[in-house]
């Protein structure tokens, strides 16, 4: 994994500010987190003034607007702009959320944007999601079975079955809430963290997988699983409304149950 860190001794300094254009009358002001660490310069905020009346509403809008119009080298993560991908995730007004679906209105004042925080960065706001995403494969997030599927049919689910499912396939993986736990920032090295987990149980509470006292083994871990202690900002983060925390002791019930 390639890693980045700042510079010894560094601070976030006060940057660039970039006006709006002259006879702008509804503008706000983007305070926007700039680090390259190729440069070898400290971190430092740049304010790029942005005329809302020539914007679209979200966030994102206006960081798409300030690249294409202002400033070509500010790097960001975006694709589907409909708070599906999860790629613009990041810190708006001090909360992981997604770029796409933060309402510029919704801020009040200055809107400061920083990358996801206890995260090594890229570049700018493009954290480095390698670890998370291993993490992420060592809990085989796929179905697993060694019974083969009915020739030319799906594997079927009751409703029920199926319901036990809501809530956690709709994870998007944009890692709010793992950058946003505590536990994940102190021991993010060996505990999976919240989006992990809440996929590892989703496929736990699959009725079409096979393998459930396998990957409930591999949970058993004094780190893996249990660093979790019930702070809830990842509930508090989500931008989909989802509640990890749940889905955590969902696991922590089961493993207790087959020990009990």
């Amino acid at each position: 994994m390639a890693t980045f860190t700042l510079p010894k001794n560094s601070t976030v300094q006060p940057g660039q500010v970039y006006k709006a254009e002259p006879g702008a009358k509804n503008v706000r002001s983007f305070k926007i987190y700039r680090f390259d660490p190729d440069s070898g310069e400290n971190p430092r905020m740049d304010t790029y003034e942005v005329d809302l009346d020539k914007c679209g509403p979200m966030v994102l809008d206006a960081l798409i607007k300030i690249k294409n119009e202002v400033d070509t080298t500010l790097t960001f993560r975006r694709s589907c702009r409909e708070g599906i991908c999860g790629s613009c995730s990041m810190n708006i007004d001090g909360l992981n959320t997604l770029a796409c679906l933060k309402p510029i209105e919704d801020v009040q004042g200055e809107v400061r944007i920083n990358p996801l925080p206890h995260m090594p960065v890229v570049k700018d706001l493009v954290p480095d999601l390698s670890q998370i995403y291993a993490q992420l494969r060592s809990i085989e997030p796929w179905l697993k079975a060694d019974t083969s599927a009915p020739p030319d049919e799906e594997r079927r689910q009751s409703k029920e079955e199926r319901a036990k499912l809501d809530g956690l396939w709709e994870c998007i993986l944009c890692f709010c809430c793992s950058t946003a736990c505590p536990s994940y920032w102190w021991n993010g090295d060996r505990y999976l963290g919240p989006a992990v987990l809440l996929q590892a149980y989703r496929w736990i509470a699959d009725s079409r997988d096979e393998y459930t006292g396998e990957r409930l083994d591999q949970l058993q871990d004094p780190f893996r699983l249990y660093r979790c202690h019930t702070i809830m900002n990842c509930a508090r983060t989500c931008p989909k409304g989802l509640n990890p925390a749940q889905a955590i002791g969902e696991i922590k019930m089961l493993l207790a149950e087959r020990e009990g």
